[in-house]
């Protein structure tokens, strides 16, 4: 068969099925372009679900007459510039768009319509394409417009490549596809105002913020991801050599089933990157449940030129030149905000548990019970017999269940020294004083204007693993040596790949050497871990540094078992303190990091204000 060239037409519907596979992706090219052109409001209106309708206004700078033409011609873009030899370097954008193929793609296979007025320009011009076909510019009336600005049209989507609407979603789901574009680009913009209609009813209306850098960017975070987000993330702003990673992050317990609440965008451009992903997986990995996924918005800011944006013709992928430097400021960044954090946890377990309290009904009329027991009970009530709690819990046995090692509270006391107050005083620490135990199991705390109660068994378990974590990272990881030397046979891209990480695997405790083309000899394991398959974990590991650039996999076996000596060797649940080990216990709480959830990512406490627990009895 002949070599031939397509016909324009052809050449163009080609592309815009890369560039606009739905009316998604053809709402995130127009709303990029509008802010390219300095927008400061956007609003999008939709018609059954951007199928029947896309129109997209702002007030930018506007597109001349004379440059009408050009914007619906294939290639043609204001966002790139050429040099004195004519060469145009793509690895140093600046602008949301720059292909110049979103207009045209979309006139290639809808009805467009761009109606656009220039700075400083009194008249406004208007022009359209229908199917690829397109019409000279004409003169056009936009009464609401007062200085600049463009409203790009887009009508029956597809209609020109009919057998790409059979592979529509349903309206409703492709308004949803819709919103979440329009908010993610939302969130990287909180100086932008922006407003979504769909089918006449406003489902999204965004104000400027005069801070878009931090309460004004929290404050566009939490319209966006819920007014619960505000008062549970933690601030971010940490720079490593030209990168800087600035947003918020979620604190552990204040947490989602899946990463669809993960926002991450690299000079202000939303993407979906997998080192960014498992960055934010490292960081968080003995704090959450392996089910559960934190919620965090992260911008990473860098040259232009230390990032390709230009590998997906979506532009929703982008590819690092110091991939390493990316992940270990995401990493670290993450840590030590979450460290920093302390003992804090999240609002959301003290209000489901309030929810929890009015969801019961009202108590009924109490029927007295026959019988000697109640009389006896009136009698002493009646006689004046009765003692008050007085705050403190008798001293009770202290020994551990059988077959737990004497990692109590007392020797964690001895290497986190606790703060000696009186009774009274600990009212005005951020967990309070202990007043009580309730069922063996869980210590109520009262605080300066409310009360914290507490599991015994979930916070003490989180500081002996925090305690076992700073042993292994003063002291490294014990190892075993094997009596017979193991040989595992990889690619040997991969064996190459865990030779030279060999140092950094020898303080986790394993220790290889290379033993010809494709093989690594494993000479000890780390003794944790027991009888270890090294061919498995080999495996493992090399595809960790396939993907992610370090030994995730041995570092998450090690503070699994880690978790689990922890929770072995913790306080139990039916084990009774003393009133100075509960305070003693809430004491080394406040001052180690992570307290706030176990290692199995749930709450060690929740806490609840005086002022909710009065609502409860109708004191408010």
């Amino acid at each position: 068969m002949p070599i031939r060239r397509l016909p324009p037409e052809a050449v163009n519907r080609i592309a815009a099925g890369e560039v606009i596979e739905r009316p998604a992706a053809a709402v995130k090219e127009l709303v990029e372009n509008a802010l390219d052109a300095g927008a400061k409001r956007v609003a999008i209106r939709i018609e059954r679900g951007g199928l029947g309708l896309i129109s997209v206004e702002d007030d930018g700078g506007g597109i001349p007459r004379d440059e009408l033409p050009l914007a619906v011609e294939r290639h043609a873009t204001s966002k790139l510039t050429a040099s004195a030899g004519g060469d145009v370097d793509l690895l140093n954008i600046h602008t949301m768009g720059f292909r110049g193929e979103a207009l045209p793609s979309i006139g290639a296979v809808a009805r467009l319509a761009i109606t656009s007025k220039a700075r400083g320009v009194n008249d406004t011009w208007a022009i359209e394409v229908e199917g690829g076909q397109l019409h000279p510019v004409k003169p056009a009336a936009w009464a609401a417009l007062t200085e600049s600005g463009t409203r790009v049209e887009v009508r029956d989507l597809f209609f020109a490549t009919p057998a790409r609407l059979k592979f529509m979603k349903s309206e409703r789901a492709e308004m949803m596809a819709i919103s979440d574009v329009v908010k993610r680009l939302a969130m990287a913009r909180p100086d932008v105002a922006f407003s979504l209609e769909h089918d006449a009813r406003t489902s999204l209306r965004l104000a400027a913020e005069s801070d878009p850098e931090n309460e004004g960017r929290r404050a566009r975070l939490s319209a966006i991801l819920g007014a619960d987000f505000a008062p549970n993330c933690i601030l971010l702003d940490q720079t490593r050599d030209t990168v800087r990673l600035s947003g918020f992050a979620g604190l552990p317990t204040f947490h989602r089933g899946t990463r669809e609440h993960q926002h991450l965008f690299v000079n202000g451009r939303p993407v979906k990157d997998k080192l960014i992903v498992g960055a934010v997986r490292a960081a968080y990995q003995d704090l959450l449940a392996r089910d559960r996924h934190p919620v965090a918005a992260l911008f990473i800011d860098l040259p232009p030129d230390e990032v390709d944006v230009n590998v997906h013709p979506a532009k929703t992928e982008v590819r690092f030149r110091d991939a390493a430097l990316v992940r270990g400021l995401i990493v670290g960044g993450l840590s030590h905000a979450l460290a920093s954090a302390g003992h804090r946890a999240s609002t959301t377990t003290a209000q489901s548990a309030l929810d929890a309290v009015r969801a019961f009904e009202a108590p009924q009329p109490f029927l007295r019970p026959a019988g000697h027991a109640w009389q006896m009970a009136e009698e002493r009530v009646a006689a004046g017999d009765f003692m008050a709690p007085s705050g403190r819990v008798e001293a009770a046995d202290h020994r551990l269940p059988a077959g737990i090692e004497a990692q109590d509270l007392e020797e964690i006391a001895g290497r986190m020294p606790a703060v000696q107050v009186s009774d009274e005083d600990a009212r005005f620490f951020p967990l309070g004083a202990a007043r009580a135990q309730i069922h063996e199991t869980y210590i109520v705390a009262q605080t300066e204007d409310g009360i914290v109660i507490v599991d015994q068994h979930a916070a003490h378990e989180r500081l002996v693993y925090e305690r076992m974590k700073q042993m292994l990272a003063n002291g490294g990881v014990r190892r075993q040596g094997l009596l017979i030397p193991e040989v595992v046979e990889l690619d040997p891209s991969e064996a190459e790949a865990i030779v030279a990480r060999a140092e950094e695997l020898v303080q986790l405790g394993l220790v290889v050497e290379a033993f010809g083309p494709g093989a690594i000899l494993v000479r000890e394991t780390p003794a944790l871990l027991g009888h270890v398959d090294a061919a498995g974990m080999l495996k493992d590991l090399a595809d960790d540094i396939a993907e992610l650039g370090e030994a995730h996999a041995l570092k998450e076996r090690l503070e699994e078992v880690c978790s689990s000596m922890a929770c072995r060797g913790s306080v139990r649940a039916g084990r009774r303190l003393t009133g100075d080990e509960m305070n003693s216990l809430l004491r080394q709480m406040e001052a180690t990091p992570f307290s706030g959830q176990c290692n199995h990512g749930r709450p060690t406490y929740v806490e609840l204000k005086l002022a909710d627990i009065e609502k409860l009895f109708g004191r408010r």
